[in-house]
């Protein structure tokens, strides 16, 4: 027979890993697949983790239409931290006299020389692997996979489509409908058990423009997606993102922002960054300093900014929405290194400033110096 492993978190499982199992049933003729939801990972410490039973739970509603496919929940009842090792030599003497593969990504396959103890994997199964979108990106991690351990990857004909899993957390976390990312069932599931959303955060779409909400939960994906690299873990991140504009439709006589006090040098533009900082302490709740410091600059920066203040500050700038001229190369920069596309980006707003006689804000001056001497 004709066997597949295909583990993950599935925090949650959306339709793309669907999508996966269906093209390896076809590709590969499986007569089973299992379905293997993690315990913990080594490498997805700081995010957003639903509960064993719910992941199950989920994979077993999005999987129920598919009749060789099995979750199991053997990772899960080890406990501890899954290593993918362990479980494949575990399938390997279930199958002693079948054929075993191994599912995944083209972003899995790109690290797999770091996951522990790779060849013990590769004595138990052979790899099968699918592209996102990028072809050419899929292909030289399968030809780096050949050179490293001299085994060849089957690929699977299916190149799926840039659903993530941070993303649907981020939009479940806002209390937003994940349909089109997950399955009906998984969706109502989610809805019904609370699985990740935060009510509090969730209010703050009413105090938001429509536009302004669109843009806010794009700024809070693109937090989440990289806010390791700013040594945040996800629900923070998270939290500011989705907090940063909460003040910027509230007018300043609201009643939320009873004892707010701005002085009058502060450019209007900017004045939303520093309501908002205080409406998140007192209507939100916020204690936490580095989440109030990363929505109080997220329009102006500041001198000496943290990487939590840069993340926030380059997502509202830099989110899929925004369309300025230049945005394309700051992105770039983005992925690249955060500092300095802080830097280009506070030049970027000093500039745009000077060219429409606009001031510049003291702060931004400052942030732009700071980093122009110590970058």
């Amino acid at each position: 027979m004709n066997i597949a492993i295909f583990g993950g978190t599935f925090n949650p499982v959306h339709t793309q890993h669907v999508n996966i199992v269906r093209a390896a049933i076809k590709r590969l003729n499986l007569n089973k697949i299992y379905i293997v939801p993690t315990a913990n990972t080594p490498q997805k410490g700081g995010r957003i983790m639903a509960d064993a039973m719910h992941r199950l739970n989920m994979c077993a509603l999005a999987f129920k239409d598919i009749p060789q496919a099995e979750v199991s929940d053997y990772e899960i009842a080890c406990g501890g931290v899954s290593y993918s090792y362990l479980t494949c030599e575990h399938f390997a003497k279930v199958h002693k006299n079948d054929k075993l593969y191994f599912i995944m990504g083209c972003d899995m396959l790109k690290g797999f020389a770091k996951w522990k103890y790779p060849q013990k994997i590769l004595a138990c199964v052979d790899i099968a692997a699918c592209a996102r979108q990028n072809e050419q990106d899929f292909n030289k991690s399968v030809n780096l996979f050949k050179q490293s351990f001299g085994e060849k990857v089957v690929k699977l004909n299916y190149v799926g489509s840039e659903i993530s899993s941070t993303a649907c957390r981020v939009l479940a976390v806002a209390g937003e409908s994940l349909k089109g990312l997950v399955c009906p069932e998984v969706d109502e599931y989610i809805k019904v058990n609370d699985v990740y959303c935060r009510p509090n955060l969730a209010k703050v779409k009413n105090f938001l423009k429509l536009e302004r909400w669109v843009h806010t939960l794009s700024v809070a994906k693109m937090a989440a997606q990289n806010c390791f690299r700013a040594g945040w873990d996800e629900l923070s991140a998270i939290t500011a993102a989705l907090l940063h504009d909460c003040a910027k439709n509230v007018p300043l006589n609201s009643p939320y922002l009873h004892g707010f006090k701005i002085d009058d040098s502060v450019p209007n533009a900017v004045i939303h960054q520093f309501s908002g900082a205080y409406m998140a302490a007192n209507y939100f709740g916020v204690t936490d300093e580095q989440i109030l410091s990363a929505i109080k600059y997220h329009c102006s920066g500041k001198e000496n900014m943290s990487l939590s203040d840069m993340l926030i500050y380059l997502c509202d700038m830099l989110e899929d929405g925004r369309t300025f001229l230049g945005v394309d190369s700051l992105r770039q920069e983005f992925y690249k290194d955060i500092k300095n596309c802080t830097f280009l980006a506070l030049k970027h707003q000093i500039e745009y400033l000077n060219t429409t006689g606009k001031p510049v804000y003291n702060l931004t001056q400052k942030a732009y110096d700071y980093l122009k001497e110590n970058l």
